[in-house]
Formats: C-alpha cells, sequence, structure tokens
C-alpha cells in the first residue's frame, strides 16, 4: 500500500497494490500493522457500506471527541466524489478542503 498525503491532518490518500488476473483483481483494503506505522493506530470498530444513485449526496461528518470515528471510505461501483473539509477551529488547516475521485477503477481509499 501507499499512503499519500494530502495536505490536511489526519487525511491520507492510500493506493492498494492490485494484483490482476484473468479472474480479475485482489487488493488488500487494510492492514493494521501498515497502518499503525505509517498513518497512525486505528481502532476500526464498524464496517458500513452505502449504495447511492446517481446525483445524491450523501451527508456532512463530523465528530467531536469522544465520539470521533476514524474512516475508510472506497467506490467498489462507478464513482464518487469524496471532499474532507477542515472546521476544526484552531487547526492550523482549518478552512481548507480536499476532494478526490474514487472510483472501481482507480481502487483508491481515503
Amino acid at each position: 500500500m501507499e499512503f499519500i498525503k494530502t495536505g490536511l491532518d489526519d487525511v491520507t490518500i492510500i493506493k492498494p497494490k492490485v494484483f490482476t488476473d484473468s479472474r480479475g483483481y485482489f487488493f488488500e483494503s487494510y492492514s493494521k500493522r501498515e497502518f499503525d506505522e505509517k498513518i497512525r493506530p486505528v481502532d476500526f470498530v464498524q464496517d458500513n457500506e452505502s449504495m447511492s444513485g446517481y446525483g445524491v449526496i450523501r451527508g456532512l461528518h463530523f465528530q467531536k471527541p469522544p465520539f470521533s470515528q476514524s474512516k475508510l471510505v472506497r467506490c467498489v461501483k462507478g464513482r464518487v466524489l469524496d471532499v474532507a473539509v477542515d472546521i476544526r477551529k484552531g487547526s492550523p488547516t482549518y478552512g481548507k478542503h480536499f476532494s478526490i475521485e474514487l472510483s472501481e477503477d482507480n481502487h483508491l481509499m481515503f
């Protein structure tokens, strides 16, 4: 896996190593060891999946401690524009944003 900084604290692009053959493809989407080493220790406690039709906008999420959560977002079919905005007052990147297209073709995670 390749971990790419975005310029926003705690927001990282994850580019998996994809292995393709005549059957399709395989990649590791999460490795505790690599996340602990290259991002920070992450304790995933929940796994969700959602499906949206064309033009759907899914909510704005903000969690304050002690209710904050780490998220790993990817798109398994089609494509989605994912946007992160730093609204943490006092943060060095307060008011800045980052967006990325996640797709079934690029396999990127965010």
